[in-house]
């Protein structure tokens, strides 16, 4: 009878957690971040000039002379199709060795297109993360010296002086969490974003 009634009691607590952290708790949260954080809850879109919606959150691949390029994104070659008939991609680290010779020819193959496209820049050092993909495999950050590789590549093709460019890569600069936590970071897309005038 004993075991019997710690059995209920224990699957009475089950229960109440269950509701309590599964539902209540998840609902709570949920409610706050809709009213007090409407934008960020919801993924933190944009539209941009081409139409489509872009996550602040997620990387995009630029590739052109016009914009600015971000880091490698690793899309799953394996794509879905969303109920409206749009098309899904799916997303994560390569989980390629760093030491593998298969890593080293891709680095050395996006270094070299690095280079072409950005020919002012001579013989000096690509940044890394132009040329190798975040852990996540979607970062839309890169670093301020990655962004200020570009300055001269940007201000050739879209007609806005250097200073011009760097002042939209000041604006979309993110600065270490309360002066000391992190690094300094570049949203690319929002910097794109402003160079179409989106933002």
């Amino acid at each position: 009878m004993k075991s019997m009634a710690n059995w209920v009691r224990g699957l009475g607590l089950f229960a109440l957690a269950t509701v309590l952290c599964g539902a209540v708790y998840t609902a709570a949260v949920t409610l706050v971040a809709q009213v007090a954080f409407p934008y960020q809850a919801n993924g933190s879109f944009v539209e941009g000039t081409d139409g489509n919606r872009y996550s602040m959150l997620v990387g995009q691949t630029y590739r052109d002379d016009t914009h600015m390029w971000g880091r490698v994104q690793n899309y799953n070659a394996e794509t879905f199709t969303g109920e409206d008939g749009s098309t899904l991609l799916w997303t994560g680290p390569s989980n390629i060795s760093p030491a593998s010779d298969e890593f080293a020819r891709a680095v050395a193959d996006r270094v070299e297109e690095v280079r072409a496209a950005h020919p002012e820049q001579g013989d000096a050092p690509v940044p890394s993360d132009l040329v190798t993909c975040s852990g996540s495999g979607f970062d839309p950050h890169i670093s301020p010296a990655a962004a200020e590789y570009q300055v001269e590549r940007l201000a050739r093709t879209t007609g806005k002086s250097q200073d011009e460019i760097r002042a939209i890569i000041g604006q979309c600069t993110q600065r270490p969490q309360f002066g000391v936590l992190g690094d300094a970071a570049v949203n690319v897309l929002a910097v794109n974003l402003m160079l179409d005038g989106v933002l």
